[in-house]
C-alpha cells in the first residue's frame, strides 16, 4: 500500500480504459455507466469531466483525435469547452441481442482499434460477446462466444495478442499469435488460469519487458505475469475492484489504475472505491500506438 497514491477520488461507478496522453502529460479514462470521459493533468492535478450521450467503454487517441466504443458503435469524440462530449459515428455494431454494449478495447501496435462487446446483465452468463476490429470503414467480428471480453493487450513487437474473459465462470486469459500485416489473431492458447490466482481478470497493460499486468477484480490486486505465464509480482490497491491499468507519467514508470464503486453495498472498508490510483511498479511501460483511423 505504501507505493499506492490516490490521484483522483473520482467515485466512478465503473472507471475504465485509462490512456496516457504524452503530449498533454495527462491521464484520460472513462466511467462507463455515467457516460463520461475524464482527464487528470499531471502538472496541476486538474480534473475535467465531459458528459456523453451513450455509455462510453473504451478510448484511444491519434492524429485525428479521440475515438471511443460506445453502446451502438464506434465514434470519434469531441470534448467541448462546455463539458459536453460530442460523438460522430464511424461504424455501427450489430449486437447479438438487446441490452449489450462495448467493454474493453485498445489499439494494436499498428494503430488498428479493437474492442469487445458484452451483455450488460452479467448474471445471465450469456456467451453473446464478441471481439471486433475496425478497418477504417466498418467493424469486423473476429472472435465470438465470450461473456465479458477483457484484458486486451499486445506484446511490444505486436506479434502476440492477449485476451481474457472476466466472467466468474470463466476467469481465463489467452494468448494468440497475431498477424501484424492482416491484423488477425490465431493459434489461441491458455496463458493464465486466473482461478489459480486472487481476483478475476479485468483490464490489462504490457510493459517494456513484455510482461502482462492484469487487474485482479474483487481482490484489490494487480498481477504481473511474464511472457511464459509465470506470476512475477503483485501490487495491492486499497479498493476491491481495480478495473484497468495503464503506464504513464513523464518517464512511463507510473502504473495508473482505475476502479469500480459498487452500488447498494456498505463501502466502509473501501471508501476510495471508484478512485484512480498511481503506483510505482518498478518497471517502465510502452506508449500506446496512436489510432490510425
Amino acid at each position: 500500500m505504501q507505493h499506492c497514491e490516490l490521484i483522483v477520488d473520482a467515485r466512478n461507478a465503473t472507471g475504465e480504459s485509462p490512456v496516457w496522453h504524452a503530449g498533454e502529460q495527462a491521464l484520460y479514462w472513462v466511467d462507463i455507466p455515467a457516460r463520461q470521459l475524464h482527464r487528470w493533468r499531471l502538472a496541476d492535478g486538474n480534473h475535467d469531466v465531459w458528459q456523453g450521450d451513450e455509455m462510453l467503454a473504451c478510448i484511444a487517441h491519434g492524429a485525428q483525435g479521440w475515438v471511443g466504443a460506445m453502446e451502438s458503435g464506434l465514434f470519434t469524440l469531441d470534448p467541448t469547452e462546455d463539458g459536453r462530449l460530442l460523438g460522430t459515428r464511424l461504424a455501427s455494431v450489430e449486437h447479438a441481442r438487446e441490452g449489450m454494449r462495448f467493454n474493453d478495447g485498445r489499439c494494436d501496435r499498428q494503430g488498428r482499434f479493437w474492442a469487445g462487446t458484452m451483455l450488460m446483465d452479467m448474471q445471465q452468463g450469456a456467451q453473446v460477446g464478441a471481439l471486433y476490429r475496425y478497418d477504417g470503414q466498418r467493424l469486423h467480428r473476429q472472435l465470438e462466444g465470450m461473456i465479458v471480453p477483457n484484458g486486451l493487450a499486445f506484446s511490444p513487437d505486436g506479434t502476440r495478442m492477449y485476451l481474457s474473459d472476466s466472467h466468474p465462470t470463466v476467469q481465463t486469459i489467452w494468448s494468440f499469435d497475431y498477424d501484424i500485416d492482416s491484423g488477425t489473431p490465431h493459434n489461441r492458447q491458455l496463458f493464465v488460469d486466473m482461478r489459480e490466482h486472487p481476483g478475476r481478470p479485468d483490464g490489462a497493460a504490457v510493459d517494456q519487458d513484455g510482461c502482462y499486468w492484469i487487474c485482479g477484480n474483487d481482490e484489490g490486486v494487480i498481477h504481473r505475469f511474464t511472457p511464459d505465464g509465470r506470476l512475477d509480482r503483485s501490487l495491492r490497491v486499497p479498493v476491491k475492484k481495480p478495473a484497468m491499468c495503464a503506464f504513464g507519467g513523464t518517464h512511463l514508470d507510473t502504473l495508473f489504475v482505475t476502479s469500480i464503486r459498487p452500488g447498494g453495498i456498505d463501502l466502509a472498508d473501501q471508501p476510495l472505491a471508484g478512485g484512480v490510483f498511481a503506483l510505482n511498479p518498478g518497471v517502465k511501460g510502452l506508449e500506446e500506438t496512436p489510432w490510425q483511423g
